[in-house]
């Protein structure tokens, strides 16, 4: 899946950039105050994204 596809998801369930790091950018979702790290890769295989969404506690794409 492409990286802007699942930043466009989990913008639309309320999370946000809290920092962009050198390989990584550590989204947010305030409402379960959860964090975890997105790749950035133009390509992110199907099995992590699910694994973000899950970690964020939103809808899996």
């Amino acid at each position: 899946m492409k990286r802007r596809a699942l930043i466009k998801h989990l913008k639309k369930h309320g999370c946000f950039l809290i920092r962009e790091g050198k390989r990584h950018a550590v989204w947010g979702n305030s409402v379960m105050n959860t964090k975890t790290p997105v790749p950035r890769h133009t390509e992110i295989d199907n099995q992590l994204a699910k694994e973000i969404c899950k970690q964020l506690a939103i809808p899996t794409l």
